[in-house]
C-alpha cells in the first residue's frame, strides 16, 4: 500500500498544495518551522483521522480559513494496481466530512481501513516515559488499523463512561441516601454497556499485544543489540494481579479470559468497587484505566531505562507494529518524523537497512545529510509552504531525473474501484 498523490487545501500552513508520490523512498528536507512535518502529518490524518502532534482539530485547518481539505490517492500495493481516493473535509466547530472513491461516507470512521499508516517521530517517547493515556492511544490506534470496526466500539465504550460518570457525579454528593433503587438499577443497566464494550476492547488489545510481542523483541535486538530483551504486558484494572500470590499458583490471568469471561469480570470489579466510584464520583474500572508495562529485561522501562534505551523502546514499538500490519497481510505507508536527527550514526544505519525495503517510506529531516544514503529516492525541498522537487541521490552519488508517479494536476485520476484486505476480526 503506498501514496501516489496528495493535496491539500489549507492544512496547517498549505493554502494548497499538489504532491506527486509513489513506492519507495520520500524525503522531504527544510528548515523547522517550514511545513515537512504537515505533510506527513495529513497522511497520518487520512489514515487515523488524528495527529500525533495536536488532540483537537482546529490547529489543522489554516489560520483564517473555514475548513480545509485533504485528498489522497493510494494504490493496493506494488503488484496490486487498485486504487483508492480518500477525502477528508476539516470544520471547525462543525461534523467533518469525508469520502471514499467521491462517494459520501455516512461518518468519517468509515474510511478507517481504507490507509494504513505507522508514524514514528520524537512524540513517541512519551509512549515509554509518559503517562498511561500514551500508552493506550499506541494500542487503541494498533487495534484499529487492524480491525477498524472496534474505533465504534471504541467510541461507543467513551459515550458510556461518559454517562456513567455524570451519574456517578451526581451521586458523590448525596451520601447513601443518594443511592434509591431506582438509581441503582441505572447504574446497572451502565455498569453492563460499560463492561461490554470494555471486554471488546480489552480483547482486541489482548489479541493485538499477544501478536506484537515476537515482533518487539527482534526490533529491539535490530536497534540496540544488546543482552536485554524487550517486552510488553498488560496492566487490568478489572484484574490486578495480587502481590501476595505466586505465580505459580495463578491459574488464570486477563490473558487467559475470553470476551464473556472479560466482560463479567469487570462487571464484578465495578460492584466491588461501587462505593469508592460513587464517592470519587469517578469510573475507576475498565480499559480506560489500564496501562501497558513495557520491559527490558526483568525491570520495566520507565524510570528504569536509559534516555537511550528509553528512546530505541519506542522505536522498536512502532517498528514492531510497521512488521505487525505486514504480516496481517497489508503494508503501511511507514513514516519517519525527524527521526534520524535524534539516533546516532550506528542507530541511523541501523534503522535505514530495516526500513529500506518497505513498499512507502516518507521521511522528513531538517538536514540532508541526516537521512543515510542508503535511503534514496525522490527528494522534496520545502520552505514557506512550498515543495519543491528536487533530483534523487542515489546511494553512489549519482543524480537522476526526478521520479513522478504519474499524477500531475489538481486532481487524480478517476480511482479503481477495490479495497485492501484486513486480517480476521476476533470478535467478529
Amino acid at each position: 500500500m503506498f501514496v501516489t498523490h496528495l493535496s491539500l487545501a489549507d492544512f496547517r500552513s498549505y493554502t494548497g498544495a499538489e504532491v506527486p508520490l509513489g513506492a519507495g523512498v520520500t524525503v522531504f528536507t527544510g528548515a523547522n518551522g517550514q511545513g515537512k512535518t504537515n505533510l506527513v502529518e495529513a497522511v497520518e490524518f487520512l489514515a487515523t483521522l488524528g495527529s500525533h502532534r495536536v488532540a483537537a482539530e482546529a490547529p489543522l485547518v489554516r489560520v483564517g480559513a473555514e475548513r480545509a481539505i485533504v485528498r489522497a490517492r493510494v494504490q493496493a500495493g506494488l503488484d496490486d494496481p487498485r486504487s483508492l481516493l480518500l477525502e477528508v473535509e476539516l470544520i471547525p466547530g462543525r461534523a467533518n466530512k469525508a469520502s471514499l472513491n467521491r462517494s459520501p461516507l455516512r461518518r468519517p470512521r468509515d474510511l478507517l481501513g481504507a490507509l494504513r499508516v505507522v508514524l514514528f517521530s520524537p512524540e513517541d517517547l512519551a509512549i515509554v516515559k509518559g503517562d498511561p493515556s500514551e500508552r493506550r492511544r499506541f494500542i487503541d490506534e494498533l487495534v484499529v488499523a487492524r480491525w477498524p470496526r472496534l474505533a465504534g466500539v471504541r467510541a461507543d465504550y467513551d459515550r458510556v463512561v461518559k454517562q456513567r460518570s455524570t451519574l456517578l457525579k451526581s451521586l458523590s454528593g448525596r451520601g447513601p441516601r443518594g443511592l434509591t433503587d431506582d438509581v441503582a438499577v441505572t447504574l446497572d443497566i451502565w455498569d453492563g454497556q460499560l463492561a461490554g464494550f470494555g471486554a471488546e476492547i480489552v480483547a482486541a488489545r489482548l489479541a493485538t499485544l499477544a501478536d506484537l510481542r515476537p515482533h518487539l523483541l527482534a526490533a529491539y535486538a535490530d536497534i540496540a543489540p544488546t543482552k536485554n530483551v524487550a517486552g510488553v504486558e498488560y496492566k487490568s484494572s478489572a484484574l490486578p494481579a495480587p502481590l501476595s500470590v505466586e505465580p505459580d499458583q495463578v491459574s488464570r490471568t486477563v490473558e487467559n479470559l475470553s470476551t464473556a469471561e472479560l466482560s463479567a469480570a469487570l462487571a464484578e470489579r465495578m460492584r466491588e468497587r461501587r462505593g469508592e466510584e460513587i464517592a470519587r464520583g469517578l469510573c475507576l474500572v475498565g480499559p480506560h484505566r489500564d496501562d501497558l508495562t513495557l520491559t527490558l529485561g526483568d525491570l520495566p522501562t520507565k524510570g528504569y531505562a536509559s534516555h537511550g534505551e528509553s528512546w530505541s523502546t519506542a522505536l522498536a514499538l512502532r517498528l514492531a507494529s510497521f512488521a505487525l500490519l505486514r504480516a496481517d497481510g497489508v503494508e503501511p505507508v511507514l513514516v519517519l518524523d525527524d527521526v534520524f536527527a535524534e539516533l546516532d550514526e550506528t542507530r541511523r544505519e541501523r534503522l535505514a537497512d530495516l526500513v529500506a525495503g518497505a513498499e512507502q517510506v516518507l521521511i522528513t529531516a531538517a538536514v540532508a545529510a541526516d537521512v543515510p544514503a542508503r535511503l534514496a529516492g525522490r527528494r522534496f525541498a520545502v520552505q514557506a509552504g512550498e515543495v519543491l522537487p528536487t533530483p534523487p541521490v542515489l546511494a553512489e552519488g549519482a543524480i537522476l531525473p526526478p521520479v513522478v508517479s504519474g499524477e500531475t494536476g489538481t486532481e487524480p485520476a478517476e480511482p479503481t474501484p477495490g479495497a485492501a484486505e484486513t486480517p480476521e476480526d476476533p470478535d467478529a
